[in-house]
């Protein structure tokens, strides 16, 4: 870990932390030791949020490790979820126009590409997108995404099964262009496409400015590309040892990986530098 001793200066008021590939585990578990240090700075009273792209449902399994105010960022900043409720309580999403205009440019200049949409109602998929991704049981299927008029899209999912992952995300982006904001989260091959301004930075930044939090007193930790907003963002920012390559550059601090629970060994010593 960077300079152990730093983490007496500028104590923190908020930390901020992805999940998967971060404070998770590979195997998607939690560690105690991960639990027991978030329950410890939150008992000093400091706040805590989780910012992940993951949708509000796959928070609730993890309701014991929210902060004490339980909110969740999600969706890389389309929802914000009070996972004790289970409610999504803000949501940003995606025009309609907007999505239709992607979805049929990418159909058009990279075939073979499928969606899915993650609503504040839950996830809807197109049938060949379903047939190649788990996905819940209330899943709402569809011949073509754009049909769907129930529920405005907070992150539209595409996936190109025939492009390696970093070439889809690539032309993907390309395609979007300055329509939406397309983010990697490491997860199977998907481009997560948000409305423009849509980002964990913006989300947390949000969220903090409620809570009367700058973001120099704001810690984050983070692994993956879709991280980098909310890492440059925040008064200081610490990957994992096991992070893409592009966020290890980016940050102010490093940790042990996800594996050697870097996150919790962290907040233990920022915890031992605020005792007696």
């Amino acid at each position: 870990m960077d300079d152990p001793t730093g983490l007496r200066r500028g104590t923190p008021r908020l930390i901020a932390t992805d999940l998967d590939g971060t404070l998770l585990r590979s195997d998607g578990t939690v560690s105690g030791r991960s639990v027991a240090a978030l329950r410890g700075v939150a008992e000093v009273g400091l706040e805590t949020v989780l910012v992940t792209a993951r949708p509000p449902r796959w928070l609730d399994e993890l309701a014991h490790v929210v902060g004490a105010r339980g909110v969740a960022i999600c969706g890389n900043g389309a929802f914000r979820y009070d996972v004790a409720r289970q409610r999504v309580f803000r949501e940003r999403t995606m025009a309609r126009d907007v999505v239709t205009e992607i979805v049929r440019d990418l159909r058009e200049q990279v075939p073979g590409t499928g969606f899915a949409a993650e609503r504040s109602t839950g996830l809807a998929a197109e049938s060949m997108f379903a047939a190649i991704h788990d996905h819940p049981e209330d899943l709402v299927t569809t011949s073509e995404i754009e049909l769907l008029r129930d529920a405005a899209v907070g992150k539209l999912l595409a996936r190109n099964p025939h492009l390696t992952d970093e070439e889809f995300i690539e032309v993907a982006t390309q395609v979007v262009g300055d329509r939406a904001i397309v983010a990697f989260s490491g997860a199977g091959g998907l481009a997560e496409i948000s409305a423009l301004g849509v980002t964990k930075a913006a989300a947390l930044r949000e969220w903090s400015d409620e809570l009367g939090i700058a973001s120099e007193e704001v810690w984050a930790f983070g692994d993956m590309p879709n991280d980098l907003p909310m890492l440059q963002w925040a008064g200081r920012s610490f990957a994992v040892a096991n992070a893409h390559p592009d966020v290890l550059t980016a940050v102010t601090d490093h940790c042990p990986g996800n594996d050697e629970d870097g996150v919790a060994r962290t907040l233990e010593m920022l915890l031992d530098g605020l005792g007696p």
